[in-house]
């Protein structure tokens, strides 16, 4: 069995509390250092769950980065976390984003910002210099602010209740700049609704996208179809979807998922 498939402990070497919410935990681990942008692993806490998380840093200082949002039991331990506790990790998994862009823009909601971050400082090391739209429910909500303004990136901010920034969705500013401004890629990970309003917007001006898409993941290396959408295994062929991919789901990105005991349930968000 390759080494990134079984599972790892580290330890907890740095706890930052990011946001409302939403905590950052950083570690040790040679193989998630050498991940690409975009690639996620499997966290494991003894005697509860085993989930995927996107990895928000590689070898920052050092330390590889979690960053996670509480939406349940699993992730509420998470960020319950202490520095010297230990938790188990697999991967890296998936496929990354393809950074041959020039002229990009980069669309995120919510945690999305987590998944974005090695791309956009991928591209800084470039010379690349993206528009980034980054949108909250509200002001305490938005992930990452401080390093964003510090890399001099052109920064839209929205919130949804005007706390911060421009009022109202990230996807409506980021249709009108694409309707605007001649990108060349769009990237987007966040709130599924949001990024399926963004590609069918860049569509319609023949950009292509890619967006990192979520799906109930149990085994991470395509056996058991938990995450399946469309003709694909989002553990495996994704997390990044292209628009070739995103194309070929059209009956589901945005609209439907399977919940952990199989059933298909709407997208809610």
């Amino acid at each position: 069995m390759p080494i990134k498939e079984k599972t790892r402990a580290v330890r907890i070497e740095r706890v930052d509390h990011e946001c409302t919410n939403i905590t950052s935990l950083l570690f040790k681990d040679e193989e998630i250092k050498l991940a690409k942008p975009g690639q996620y692993i499997m966290v494991w806490m003894p005697g509860l769950d085993e989930i995927p998380m996107s990895i928000s840093a590689r070898n920052l200082d050092g330390l590889n980065r979690i960053t996670v949002r509480e939406m349940g039991c699993a992730t509420r331990t998470l960020i319950s976390m202490k520095k010297g506790e230990k938790i188990g990790v697999r991967g890296p998994f998936g496929n990354s984003y393809n950074l041959i862009s020039r002229r990009p823009i980069l669309v995120a909601g919510g945690s999305g910002m987590a998944s974005l971050m090695p791309l956009l400082e991928e591209f800084s090391k470039r010379r690349v210099k993206p528009t980034i739209i980054l949108g909250a429910r509200s002001d305490d909500q938005l992930l990452f602010v401080k390093r964003l303004e510090d890399l001099g990136e052109n920064l839209v901010i929205s919130t949804d209740d005007g706390s911060r920034g421009l009022k109202g969705y990230a996807s409506d500013y980021a249709a009108r700049l694409i309707e605007k401004r001649d990108f060349d890629m769009v990237y987007t990970c966040g709130p599924e609704k949001m990024m399926a309003k963004v590609f069918y917007t860049a569509e319609e001006k023949d950009i292509p996208v890619q967006a990192s898409l979520e799906r109930y993941i149990k085994c991470a290396i395509g056996l058991c179809g938990s995450c399946a959408i469309g003709p694909y295994r989002v553990c495996k062929d994704g997390p990044i979807f292209n628009s070739l991919m995103l194309r070929n789901t059209k009956g589901e990105f945005g609209v439907s998922k399977m919940d952990p005991s199989g059933q298909k349930i709407q997208v809610d968000h």
